[in-house]
């Protein structure tokens, strides 16, 4: 499995040691500053571009020095483009301990590329110390969270325990979702919804007493399997994801010309095999559905765990 996840690891995601960087920017002749905002030059972490951005009067408020964080070149993002990023800004003082502090985390995307304090500080602090020699010191620390390099820098133990949810959990999501959030009454969707949920329940059974039956032969390999109570990934969850999103939906099947043959049955024939064909597409669409919100919940419930334990380094 390692062998697998190393080379995806390598072509999508930073190194590492390229998650974290430094930046320090001195801002010379501060007094003689006549312009509403200032940017720094810009610096690459995790393979992006960023740069700081300083209100010398404050940005939207007054009496104070306003400072943002904001991704370079944002107007070149692609659209789906997101990372989280924690991060520290520090105004610094001659006197090491009374350096002026904040930092937090942040999910930078197109519509939302900065990120900050309009009440950094109080102008009336900044000559208290902060202007050394008309020069004003800012240094930022940022830490891009890679889920990819969060998740192959812990063990297979926990990855398995990560794998799995309480299937009453993920169907009350499924529920909440189609049924209270988007007002879906359509009787289709629940059987499809249900039809989904009992093909993926006979093909853990059939997985289990190794036997397969003609349906279950006809299916794509599934993303999860219950066990008992819990849905569980059947890979890791980096390869999922990567075929969740690459793989196609169930193909609409043609209908192929109805012939009557002499004895008039075809037709019923007919309409039974497209009954059936609609059926099973249903079906497919039903467990691909509950699926992917198996994979997107676990997903999210590790992402939310890797941005708990994971701490940007100090000054």
């Amino acid at each position: 499995m390692e062998m697998m996840l190393a080379p995806l690891f390598e072509i999508c995601w930073p190194k590492p040691s390229e998650l974290f960087g430094k930046y320090t920017w001195k801002i010379e002749k501060f007094s003689q500053i006549n312009r509403r905002e200032l940017r720094s030059n810009a610096f690459e972490v995790g393979g992006y571009k960023w740069y700081i951005l300083i209100y010398p009067q404050g940005c939207d408020v007054c009496n104070h020095l306003s400072l943002f964080l904001c991704v370079a070149n944002n107007d070149k993002l692609l659209p789906g483009w997101s990372h989280f990023a924690q991060f520290t800004i520090a105004v610094v003082n001659k006197d090491p301990k009374k350096s002026k502090y904040s930092d937090t985390l942040h999910r930078f995307w197109k519509k939302e590329h900065d990120w900050g304090w309009k009440k950094f500080m109080e102008l009336s602090k900044v000559c208290d110390g902060f202007i050394d020699s008309d020069t004003l010191i800012i240094k930022a620390q940022v830490q891009v969270l890679s889920f990819c390099a969060f998740w192959l820098g812990i063990d297979q133990n926990a990855r398995r325990r990560m794998s799995r949810e309480k299937t009453d959990m993920i169907l009350k999501v499924v529920v909440k979702h189609f049924f209270i959030e988007k007002e879906v009454t359509s009787t289709l969707v629940m059987d499809s919804l249900y039809s989904g949920l009992k093909a993926l329940e006979g093909q853990s059974k059939c997985k289990k007493g190794k036997s397969k039956s003609l349906e279950t032969e006809e299916m794509p390999a599934p993303i999860v399997h219950v066990e008992k109570d819990m849905f569980v990934l059947v890979d890791d969850v980096l390869v999922l994801l990567e075929r969740a999103a690459l793989e196609p939906l169930p193909p609409k099947e043609e209908k192929g010309p109805q012939n009557r043959t002499k004895d008039g049955n075809s037709g019923e024939d007919f309409n039974k095999d497209s009954i059936e064909r609609d059926e099973r597409r249903l079906t497919e669409l039903g467990r691909r559905t509950v699926e992917i919100f198996v994979l997107a919940h676990i997903f999210r419930l590790d992402a939310i765990f890797m941005y708990m334990h994971m701490s940007i380094p100090v000054y």
